[in-house]
């Protein structure tokens, strides 16, 4: 075959199959120290590996956790976790931002435990103005406790999108024309806990937390931030429009990655806020416009 037929039908194929997806950047592995410091019960954090890899431990008289010591404004947040083992029913694996403030923006990973050979829930949600209650949950598609898998949250002025892997779960537009606030102007902290929940995590509180299969661990490692960091006061940051994550290719997701998350959603969401008529009378405006129906 000759080049140029050869490059018309690479062109051909690429067409019919769409553009490559683009996935977030890549972060780089750092070191616990860098960006992150104890929340409470430090003498339930464990450092491995000179502080590349930290362990939380959860017993019967206390969970822990970490945050960062600087608050961001927009930027793309990721952490590696390898879930508690076992029955881990009744507890909960949370990695989120969060302003400090009483009408707090807030943007949620939680994992919520179960008995053994039962699955894992991943349950996301969004906070803005102080208003949630637009969780969703999943089922992973693979264990999460066997091996470390990447979560993480692309966040700028045009969407809030979920990731796990390289895998895009949910994605939260910003939609003030509809009327709906969209964190834009309280920097955040990044945070990840481990804790008891056992009134409502599993089952709605029905499997309780067996403290006889206590310490719960679970083990995080590549704890690079790649934000912009902001005084907690501050409304604007400096290099609005410059960072990789405000270009064109990451102010939505392209047509690969809606793919991804529409297979999300048929074979592994177990609840969306969207649908749940029992709970709200109508649908919010947001839910057409962030694919979630």
């Amino acid at each position: 075959m000759k080049a140029g037929a050869l490059l018309t039908v690479v062109v051909a194929v690429v067409l019919l199959r769409g553009a490559a997806a683009t996935p977030p950047h890549k972060p780089v592995d750092v070191q616990f120290e860098k960006n992150y410091v104890p929340t409470w019960a430090e003498d339930h954090i464990h450092y491995l590996n000179g502080g590349w890899e930290v362990q939380l431990s959860l017993d019967k008289s206390t969970g822990t956790g970490f945050h960062t010591q600087g608050s961001y404004l927009f930027g793309h947040f990721s952490m590696q976790i390898k879930l508690v083992g076992g029955d881990s029913a009744g507890t909960v694996t949370a990695f989120y931002l969060s302003s400090q403030n009483s009408e707090h923006d807030e943007i949620d990973f939680e994992f919520l435990g179960n008995r053994t050979r039962e699955p894992y829930i991943l349950q996301t949600n969004v906070f803005s103005g102080g208003k949630g209650d637009r969780e969703q949950r999943i089922y992973l598609w693979f264990d999460p406790t066997k091996d470390y898998h990447s979560y993480s949250v692309l966040w700028n002025l045009y969407m809030i999108a979920f990731f796990v892997d390289d895998t895009p779960i949910r994605v939260f537009k910003n939609s003030k024309d509809l009327g709906v606030r969209y964190p834009f102007d309280q920097p955040m902290k990044l945070y990840s806990s481990l804790w008891n929940a056992d009134d409502w995590a599993t089952r709605g509180g029905q499997e309780k937390t067996d403290w006889s299969k206590a310490p719960f661990v679970a083990s995080y490692r590549g704890f690079y931030v790649d934000g912009c960091e902001a005084s907690a006061e501050a409304k604007v940051y400096a290099t609005q429009g410059a960072r990789w994550w405000d270009q064109k290719e990451f102010q939505d997701l392209d047509g690969e990655q809606y793919r991804r998350l529409a297979w999300v959603r048929k074979e592994h969401t177990i609840y969306n806020y969207c649908t749940d008529r029992a709970r709200y009378a109508t649908m919010s405006p947001e839910c057409t416009r962030d694919h979630d129906i």
